[in-house]
């Protein structure tokens, strides 16, 4: 699906032709982030475990039943102009009776998300920012950003343009309160 302007390739067009037909090499995830096609080893099991912390408290806790799909494509709003950002998010969790990830393309849109989860690794600059920025742009309510280098968690909410209007950070071993639909304080000292 080749962006073309009178007749011409441009290069988002080709930007995005390249990402979509890239093959990621085994043992590697890739994603296109801000116009940049970033390539990154799978997570390590420390990074897996913060996230199974998340995982087990959502299902036991959550006011809502809540589906999960873990390094689940996403296709979210860029610029005008540019090619749309595909993402993958280390957690995606959606209320169950949406039943979201069934049927799902690989890069499905971001519509019905409740929260999105992800834990710093390789390149935690672009968790912190431009994946922050993408996941405001597509209207995802809640996303949660667990910082292994700070030994912090954050709590984005209130997507509005490029960005989260609020936001909370707390120290690991704090709880952390997430708002509906989940409902719950989210125990933090397992990250540790």
């Amino acid at each position: 699906m080749t962006v073309e302007t009178h007749g011409q390739l441009t290069p988002a067009g080709i930007l995005l032709d390249g990402f979509l037909s890239l093959g990621t090499p085994e043992g590697f995830r890739a994603e296109l982030i801000a116009e940049e096609i970033v390539v990154q080893p799978l997570p390590d099991g420390n990074h897996e475990h913060c996230l199974n912390v998340v995982l087990k408290q959502v299902l036991r806790k959550s006011r809502t039943d809540m589906d999960f799909s873990g390094n689940k494509g996403m296709e979210l709003p860029s610029s005008e102009g540019r090619p749309r950002n595909h993402a993958v998010p280390d957690g995606t969790f959606a209320p169950t009776d949406l039943h979201l990830f069934r049927g799902a393309d690989p890069w499905m849109p971001p519509q019905g998300v409740a929260l999105v989860v992800e834990v710093t690794s390789t390149k935690p600059q672009a968790d912190r920012e431009a994946k922050r920025r993408c996941y405001a742009r597509g209207g995802i309510p809640l996303y949660l950003l667990i910082d292994r280098d700070d030994s912090s968690v954050t709590l984005f909410g209130e997507p509005e343009g490029d960005d989260y209007r609020q936001h909370m950070t707390i120290p690991y071993g704090k709880p952390l309160p997430l708002p509906e639909p989940f409902a719950f304080d989210l125990e933090t000292a397992a990250f540790g």
